[in-house]
């Protein structure tokens, strides 16, 4: 069970796992197989760290992990719309840190 932010919550679907991915990777060079290769990873990283209910953080910075590594444009997709960025500044300084990560 995923515990949402309101503090619903609800089963851990593939499908929104997947869809979730596949919206961030849109028109980006990335292939099917290394998508659902993350999804599976994600699945059975969270069945193996928590028992029932996995908080609603978890999912997305597993997310976020994997496609920084995937595909750094499909990750700032995602972390635009997962960490809620507000303006172009915050867009911004996450390209920043992605710069300086892939720089390390």
């Amino acid at each position: 069970m995923i515990v949402k932010r309101d503090g619903r919550s609800e089963e851990l679907s593939r499908v929104k796992l997947t869809a979730s991915i596949l919206k961030a990777c849109q028109k980006r060079p990335v292939p099917q197989e290394a998508i659902d290769s993350l999804v599976e990873k994600i699945i059975d990283d969270l069945g193996n760290n928590f028992d029932r209910e996995v908080p609603y953080g978890a999912v997305g910075t597993r997310v976020m992990e994997g496609l920084r590594s995937l595909d750094p444009v499909a990750y700032v997709r995602y972390a635009s719309v997962y960490r809620d960025f507000q303006d172009e500044q915050a867009f911004f300084n996450e390209l920043k840190n992605l710069m300086r990560q892939k720089g390390t």
